[in-house]
């Protein structure tokens, strides 16, 4: 990516004016000879069909996170935490947030986190630190890594009218979204389909992407069975409306 367009895209998010997964997944996806990638694009199947402790801390902590509701959010991350999630766990999830709910929710999200940690270790609680994320793609690889990272995310290549009308953002979502957050292995890929599934269903009016990014959480290997209880998880959490949508939403995606 050249400097140009990385302070161009810099710009754009910073002030919150695109939202890069909801562009992305409300086009259509098309294969053509011209367009076609290598790489592996068939469902990556899983006979689970029980959520973890700590997928169900995820779908919460991106829906309150999402909702910008800090103190939900505090209970989401210490039930997280003390169900195994480790300090990186959480610090990715709402990193990846803000390619879907914006920076300020983002960056509020994290202080949020800290304040929690701090109050853990006060209270003599050890968090595992997890990993770090293994090499990343070098700038001028982001866009080829993403591209085949989106590819496989939704089965087929992505193209749309809109990706025509604003290329821009084509590249902004392959490069970035795609290439830079979708390449940190630190993080797998359920776990990153769950936090946005409940981010999106703390948003509203954003049900073709809810929809579009419950069908990638059965493409990355989550059962329907799985997607059926997030609901329960976030009408434990408080979060009813958003309960609400995702039922919706899993009602238009039913295999």
């Amino acid at each position: 990516m050249n400097a140009a367009l990385g302070k161009a895209m810099r710009t754009a998010l910073a002030a919150g004016a695109v939202s890069l997964a909801s562009l992305c997944t409300a086009a259509e996806a098309t294969t053509s000879p011209e367009t076609r990638i290598e790489t592996r694009t068939e469902p990556m199947t899983t006979q689970d069909t029980t959520l973890t402790r700590q997928q169900s801390a995820i779908v919460s902590i991106g829906a309150v996170a999402a909702a910008g509701n800090m103190a939900k959010l505090n209970s989401a991350l210490q039930e997280g935490l003390d169900g195994g999630l480790t300090v990186n766990d959480c610090r990715e999830v709402l990193v990846q947030l803000y390619a879907y709910a914006g920076f300020p929710r983002s960056l509020n999200a994290l202080g949020e986190l800290m304040k929690v940690l701090d109050e853990r270790r006060k209270r003599g609680v050890k968090d595992a630190e997890g990993a770090l994320p293994g090499k990343l793609p070098a700038a001028d690889q982001a866009l080829a890594v993403g591209t085949a990272n989106q590819t496989r995310l939704t089965g087929a290549p992505v193209k749309g009218a809109v990706f025509d009308f604003a290329p821009a953002i084509d590249q902004y979502l392959k490069a970035h979204l795609f290439g830079d957050i979708f390449a940190r292995d630190n993080l797998d890929w359920k776990s990153r389909e769950l936090a946005t599934v409940g981010a999106l269903a703390a948003l509203t009016d954003v049900s073709p992407q809810l929809q579009s990014h419950l069908r990638i959480s059965m493409n990355v290997g989550l059962s329907y069975a799985q997607l059926q209880q997030l609901p329960q998880v976030l009408e434990r959490q408080g979060e009813p409306e958003a309960a609400s949508r995702l039922t919706a939403a899993l009602a238009a995606t039913r295999p």
